[in-house]
């Protein structure tokens, strides 16, 4: 099939919801994200494709991708750049290109797709936007080249071209008939500026200079979803640049109005043109009411894409004893079910394929036998990858006394984010000074691929975040999607999976009052050994049937809650406006 084929059939599509993201993770070798935004960016894609939900997707095109990570033998990250040809995974639409104006400068901008097939036939199609153009100058063509790379220019900059050139570029494709834009955090709050001008009407028609930016209009089509509790990750620019870059595109003074009168802040300008937000749990809905008062804004919690995050074992097994659960994930409840030996016996299997990828990249033979800890997430203190390590002492009377560890750790540090690099060598330093006793392993280069191994590899889901900063988390949904049990901070998503001793184990109190300061820090820390002493260890080496009825219900109550079947359920039912409407297939070969 040629483009001219293609682009007959996407004019012929009828999505009336464009997701905007500025990352997306489809899959570990098409390397357009970092983290947990990006993969819930993409599992919420592959989930509208299996139900044949009227969705597109726009996000860039990172040549450079984010980074791979290689750790040296003392645990310093050195950062390499990522190398894959776009041609291998997309389709370059070459006929399409659209301008932005950044400064004084044209940039044009190229599309390629993507299209994401769901279970049943379904498609979503999802757009990359590149500069990386002849047309352009050197400059304008690094735009696109990193994910979240360079300064503050060239953060804006980037976000000019996905919220101003996205929504170009579907007008360009001749996709008119979108009933929602849904803005996936604020970097795509630009696209707000581009709807104003669309619907600006002229001063004859209102004798009313207030009335002329029809910002009504823009907000019964976007929805906002905000997924970062710290004031620090919400995007702000200071106005001098913002007239330099985009001075000449929307007056100061109308974007001063909608995003924040000392500097654009984008989460506000997605709070005032939006009809919805919606943070991504109950407790980050309460904290973002906080850092946002006068604004209502309402909870999705996230899930996973059930069929993307299950190993191959428990596959298996939910195709023969919960058929049909790939569609309905609700059918997950079932779990109960399915017999002791075989849940058992499909997580040892995955638990070896976990250890055998040890031993080959890092020659350590890891025990089958020995209860196996997992936490991977992005390095960064306010994760507290080391709280689990801030008594050796007493985790060496623990596996002398209680029953042995083995640890499995992973994460990426933000190139920048010097505190966080130190963690994982502060994790590689301990390593060596419990090595006597406890085995710890920390794998680098933590994508997709490799967080599915150890989500559904290790026995228990560690994770120990400074109360309230995670806004959701999805790790410890795709360990129970495998039978996984978790033992966590009361934060984010667990506050609503929880059930002690029953889904997996609390560390600490409730999220009420200041974060974490240090003697919270030590009264967490104490928990966390507590629980491993009287009721982690002691059930894991003693009592194998309440384990694996844990390992049971983890399934049953949170992966059947916890996934994007659900998540997407609540947004067409409570967060967007839909009108029903017959999907057109793309056919195209590579995918």
């Amino acid at each position: 099939m040629d483009n001219n084929d293609i682009y007959t059939e996407i004019k012929n599509l009828a999505p009336q919801i464009a997701y905007f993201s500025m990352e997306i993770g489809l899959r570990v070798d098409l390397p357009t994200y970092s983290g947990g935004l990006g993969v819930l960016a993409g599992d919420t894609i592959k989930a509208a494709a299996d139900h044949e939900l009227a969705y597109v997707a726009v996000t860039l095109l990172y040549r450079e991708g984010y980074f791979q990570q290689h750790l040296e033998d003392n645990g310093q990250q050195v950062e390499q750049p990522v190398k894959w040809n776009p041609t291998d995974l997309l389709i370059e639409l070459d006929q399409i290109t659209v301008t932005v104006e950044i400064g004084t400068k044209q940039v044009a901008l190229r599309p390629w797709l993507y299209v994401v097939e769901g279970c049943d036939g379904g498609q979503v199609p999802v757009f990359f936007l590149d500069s990386d153009l002849p047309e352009n100058g050197p400059e304008e063509r690094k735009l696109t080249a990193q994910l979240y790379g360079g300064d503050q220019r060239n953060r804006l900059s980037q976000e000019i071209i996905l919220g101003i050139g996205g929504l170009r570029l579907l007008s360009a494709l001749e996709i008119r008939n979108i009933v929602n834009f849904h803005l996936n955090e604020g970097h795509a709050a630009l696209l707000t500026l581009e709807l104003l001008k669309r619907y600006r009407r002229n001063i004859e028609e209102t004798w009313d200079p207030n009335q002329v930016w029809n910002y009504e209009r823009v907000r019964k089509q976007c929805v906002f979803t905000t997924h970062t509790p710290v004031p620090a990750g919400h995007d702000r620019f200071d106005y001098h640049l913002v007239e330099e870059l985009l001075g000449a595109y929307i007056p100061i003074d109308v974007l001063k109005r909608f995003a924040g009168p000392n500097d654009l802040n984008l989460t506000t300008l997605a709070l005032n043109l939006s009809r919805h937000t919606n943070a991504v749990s109950k407790c980050h809905r309460d904290v973002s009411a906080l850092m946002f008062p006068g604004y209502d804004i309402k909870a999705v919690t996230n899930g996973v894409h059930s069929a993307s995050w299950t190993n191959a074992e428990f596959q298996e097994l939910f195709d023969r004893y919960l058929p049909g659960w790939r569609r309905d994930n609700f059918l997950l409840r079932n779990a109960m079910m399915i017999p002791d030996e075989e849940i058992f016996s499909a997580h040892q299997s995955a638990k070896q394929r976990l250890f055998d990828y040890i031993n080959k990249k890092t020659s350590v033979k890891l025990d089958p036998k020995i209860l196996t800890i997992g936490f991977a997430r992005r390095a960064t203190p306010y994760k507290r990858a080391t709280l689990l390590f801030s008594d050796p002492k007493r985790l060496r009377h623990i596996t002398e006394h209680y029953g042995p560890l083995q640890l499995v750790l992973a994460g990426k540090a933000h190139p920048h984010d010097e505190p966080g690099k130190k963690l994982i060598r502060d994790i590689f330093s301990t390593r060596e000074k419990l090595s006597d006793l406890i085995k710890i392993v920390y794998l680098e280069n933590y994508d997709m691929e490799l967080g599915k191994l150890i989500t559904g590899g290790v026995d228990l889901w560690l994770n120990t975040p400074t109360r309230p900063l995670e806004a959701s988390g999805t790790s410890g949904m795709k360990a129970a999607h495998n039978g996984v049990p978790n033992f966590s901070i009361l934060d984010g998503w667990w506050i609503e999976g929880w059930i002690e001793n029953k889904t997996g184990w609390a560390i600490g109190p409730l999220p009420t009052g200041p974060l974490v300061d240090e003697a919270s820090n030590q009264l967490d820390a104490n928990d966390l050994y507590e629980k491993l002493e009287k009721d982690i260890i002691p059930t894991y080496y003693h009592n194998r049937p309440t384990w694996v009825e844990i390992m049971r219900q983890a399934i049953s109550f949170n992966a059947s809650f916890f996934n994007t079947y659900r998540m997407l359920m609540e947004y067409y039912m409570n967060i967007y406006s839909f009108d029903p409407t017959t999907r057109v297939k793309i056919k195209t070969q590579k995918q």
